[in-house]
């Protein structure tokens, strides 16, 4: 008894005598389901970028795994999975899940929407961000943007598109509002994740396809699939990327740790903006003048009817439900907005340089 008073006592003053106490410091390891390809270039390295940020910024109080696509769950599985606890954390994007929201299609792309610039400054300082977590917020999740690939191109065809005509009938992959777009003007949108796109496109069961754009249409080997490459992607004019969080996961965290992981997603949506607009100049340059692909522009005529068609679909995807008509509201509101400010800054800038 006498020899443990005497080290507890001992103990005690080595605590007032200023020696550092050791604490059992607590490690959370997390799962993260993606629907890209594994280290896919751009989209399957920007949920490791994010992951890695996450475990450094944290001191590696947080590590987390990443899965691609197919390897815990399929790639439109990830929602799912994560809602239900399977996994902590999905990286994908928000217009794969219009079956289990309408509104959640406008935090992606929007045909002849906003660009990335403008979707970020809708998302953080127009209120953006704040519906898209009350559109997640039944499903148990916290949205967040965590990568954005900027303007598309339109896409790779095995025809030549000369007019709206040249658009019916065509079976092509394309997601979210810019496939409803394409139904209305004649053709079959289908929706495919990214590793089964070059089969399709090869065999002949689509004769058409978006992806993304040069960096990672090359990487997938697209040219070898099709012939004419077309431009600009009105349907994705800057597509933003998300990480999607299981709310408890979440709210279990410190809370340092939960600002950490909210900051990660903003670095790495910066960063992967960043990593396109870098690459994919330098990727059309191989596509065309090692590859041969040929650079085509849509024929004025048809981007004015698909940006009329565009309005219809996106305005009638606000009467679906109250949410989607608040979401649609706020996205009207600031387009308009910007846009006018654009007209003047960055429009006028790019004509003046050109």
């Amino acid at each position: 008894m006498k020899r443990r008073a005497f080290l507890g006592g001992a103990a005690a003053a080595g605590v007032l005598a200023g020696a550092p106490a050791v604490v059992a410091r607590k490690t959370w390891r997390w799962k993260m389901v993606t629907t890209w390809p594994k280290n896919f270039p751009g989209l399957g390295t920007g949920a490791e970028f994010l992951a890695r940020l996450v475990r450094e910024m944290s001191d590696g109080r947080i590590r987390i795994r990443v899965y691609g696509a197919g390897e815990l769950v399929p790639a439109f599985e990830a929602f799912d999975a994560v809602a239900r606890g399977t996994a902590e954390m999905g990286h994908g994007a928000s217009y794969y899940w219009k079956g289990k929201s309408e509104a959640a299609q406008f935090f992606s792309a929007v045909p002849f929407g906003l660009t990335a610039q403008e979707m970020n400054a809708w998302l953080y300082h127009g209120g953006g961000l704040e519906l898209w977590r009350e559109v997640y917020a039944p499903f148990g999740l916290i949205p967040a943007a965590a990568g954005n690939s900027g303007v598309q191109m339109g896409g790779w065809f095995n025809k030549e598109i000369r007019s709206l005509a040249d658009l019916k009938g065509l079976k092509m992959r394309i997601p979210g509002l810019g496939g409803e777009v394409l139904r209305r003007a004649g053709g079959t949108p289908v929706n495919l994740p990214g590793g089964e796109i070059f089969t399709a496109l090869q065999s002949g069961a689509i004769d058409a396809t978006e992806w993304v754009g040069p960096y990672n249409d090359l990487a997938f080997g697209l040219y070898k699939a099709a012939r004419y490459y077309y431009y600009p992607g009105w349907h994705e004019p800057g597509t933003t990327l998300e990480c999607f969080i299981n709310r408890k996961a979440f709210e279990s965290l410190p809370r340092d740790l939960r600002s950490i992981v909210l900051n990660a997603c903003r670095v790495a949506n910066q960063d992967m903006l960043a990593e396109y607009t870098a690459r994919n100049n330098d990727a059309l340059e191989v596509l065309v003048r090692k590859h041969k692909v040929d650079l085509r522009r849509f024929p004025d005529p048809v981007l004015k009817r698909l940006r009329e068609l565009s309005d219809e679909v996106v305005a009638e995807i606000a009467e679906k439900d109250p949410l989607s008509r608040k979401v649609y509201e706020s996205f009207r509101r600031f387009r308009d907005k910007v846009r006018a400010w654009h007209d003047i800054s960055e429009r006028a800038y790019l004509d003046a340089r050109a």
